[in-house]
């Protein structure tokens, strides 16, 4: 008896896997996709495809693109975009605690303040600056510039703390 090979729907569905793996490697960044341990010619058709804007030259690049992805191992690849997926849900949980910290920031002031140094672990004399010219301030647009200067710095805070302990905050 012979082996069954994959019929030609399986093979389609394989390919077409393979191909939307591919196209995930385009929205990457620079940096992002040079992390990733892959085939040069792959990485520099990814590249070229990000400069393609016309639909159907894209369209026949992401197919090429899928075509290359036949001969590379796809699994280290699916490894790295699972890393980088777990790096950019820390970025949004630190954005979300920001934006929660500046809110409270705003609108409790300096108890709020010594509530987030005791839980960020230090004191930033720009941030109790900020905190004090928002209480004081008066017109609309200058607490909305201050608002943001504010979230600025928590989330320079809260980003270097994660660095330094790194993602599993």
């Amino acid at each position: 008896m012979t082996d069954a090979k994959p019929s030609k729907s399986a093979r389609k569905r394989e390919y077409q896997e393979l191909q939307a793996l591919g196209e995930q490697l385009i929205l990457l960044g620079d940096e992002e996709l040079d992390a990733i341990q892959t085939d040069e010619y792959l990485i520099e058709q990814v590249r070229e495809a990000r400069r393609i804007t016309a639909h159907g030259a894209l369209r026949r690049q992401k197919q090429l693109i899928g075509k290359i992805m036949r001969d590379v191992d796809p699994e280290p690849i699916r490894a790295a975009l699972v890393v980088l997926g777990q790096s950019d849900r820390h970025d949004k949980a630190i954005f979300k605690r920001a934006e929660r910290w500046r809110d409270r920031l705003a609108t409790e002031g300096n108890t709020a303040l010594q509530a987030f140094y005791a839980e960020s672990g230090g004191a930033s004399r720009q941030l109790d600056s900020y905190v004090k010219s928002h209480e004081g301030a008066s017109d609309g647009k200058l607490r909305r510039e201050i608002r943001r200067k504010i979230f600025r710095e928590i989330h320079r805070i809260l980003a270097d703390q994660q660095h330094i302990a790194g993602p599993g905050i």
